[in-house]
């Protein structure tokens, strides 16, 4: 009998303040963006041991994204998601990531906008990350 696995590492509303957008006035100042990411993994070794070196550290997950999102100074969210999986697939061990990121000031009539991203680990370091074309979901300002 052939059995899969799912483990899922998630973060959920990570709260980053950056330079985001395509406008003049946005280049000029910082944003709120709220991020959500799932990682999935196998937490099969941190579940037998209990022990947090074994497990894939959404802390140091959180303080990365956090800094890349300040590194990029993106103008659109789709950039944004897109550099910030390829780093998390270059430095975690994870098959497939979603991350949403959300402009909650960017249109006065919305709670948020934004978009939300589903990649696959690439087959070797040398390819870049596969799209799942209809989980991409548009917006930038």
């Amino acid at each position: 009998m052939f059995h899969t696995q799912s483990d899922v590492v998630f973060i959920k509303g990570l709260k980053v303040e950056a330079v985001i957008g395509v406008f003049d006035w946005e280049r000029a100042i910082t944003q709120p963006l709220l991020i959500d990411i799932a990682l999935e993994t196998d937490i099969s070794a941190a579940a037998l041991s209990d022990d947090v070196s074994d497990a894939l550290s959404y802390k140091e997950v959180c303080d990365d994204v956090s800094e890349w999102c300040k590194e990029i100074k993106a103008k659109l969210l789709e950039h944004l998601a897109g550099q910030i999986s390829d780093k998390i697939f270059a430095k975690y061990d994870c098959q497939k990531i979603t991350l949403s990121i959300a402009k909650p000031t960017a249109i006065t009539q919305a709670d948020a906008v934004g978009v939300q991203i589903t990649r696959y680990a690439p087959a070797s370091t040398n390819e870049p990350a596969t799209t799942d074309a209809d989980d991409s979901q548009a917006d930038d300002a």
